[in-house]
C-alpha cells in the first residue's frame, strides 16, 4: 500500500485542495489529508470544523479506490509521516514562489528522513492563484468565491462571517 501525507491548514479547504486530492489518489492507496495545528497562527476554523468540511467536500472527490482519510497533527510534518507510515508527501504548487519555499521544506525533510518522499503536484491553471487566504479575504471584502471552494464550505463561511 503506498500511502502519502497531503499537509495544510485547509482554512478553509478550496476547490485547489480538492484537484491535489483527485489527481494526488492516481498515484497512492491512501492519502491521508493531514492538517496542521499550529496554537500560534489564528484560524478562521476549528480543526473540528475543518475535518468535518474536508470529509463533505472529498466525499464528492473522485478518487477511483483510493482512500482518503483526515486527521490533524502537531510538530515535525515529516515525524508524523513515519508515525504513519506514509511514502510520500504531497504538496501543490501554484507558482514559482511556492516551489522555492516546498523545495527547501522537501530537502530538509529528505535530510531529517530519506525514506519519505516529497512529490509536487502542480495546480490545475483553474486553480493556480487561489489560495485560502484570499478566499477569506475576497470574501471578507464582499467579492465572489463561488467556483473557488465547494459549495457547503462557503455556507460555513457564510455563518461565520454573518455570526461575526
Amino acid at each position: 500500500m503506498r500511502r502519502a501525507i497531503y499537509p495544510g491548514s485547509f482554512d478553509p479547504v478550496t476547490n485547489g485542495h480538492l484537484d491535489i486530492i483527485e489527481r494526488g489518489s492516481k498515484l497512492f492507496d491512501e492519502i491521508v489529508v493531514a492538517i496542521l495545528v499550529n496554537p500560534e497562527k489564528r484560524a478562521l476554523f476549528s480543526i473540528e470544523e475543518r475535518r468535518a468540511m474536508i470529509e463533505e467536500a472529498a466525499a464528492g472527490v473522485r478518487t477511483d479506490g483510493c482512500v482518503v482519510r483526515v486527521d490533524s497533527f502537531q510538530g515535525l510534518l515529516v515525524r508524523y509521516a513515519v508515525e504513519q507510515q506514509a511514502d510520500a508527501i504531497v504538496r501543490g504548487i501554484r507558482a514559482v514562489s511556492d516551489y522555492e519555499y516546498e523545495l527547501q521544506m522537501a530537502l530538509m525533510n529528505r535530510r531529517l528522513e530519506p525514506r519519505v518522499e516529497t512529490v509536487f503536484l502542480t495546480a490545475a491553471a483553474a486553480y493556480s492563484y487561489v489560495s485560502s487566504r484570499l478566499v477569506k479575504e475576497i470574501y471578507q471584502l464582499g467579492g465572489p468565491i463561488d467556483g473557488l471552494v465547494p459549495a457547503p464550505v462557503e455556507a460555513r463561511m457564510r455563518a461565520k462571517f454573518d455570526a461575526g
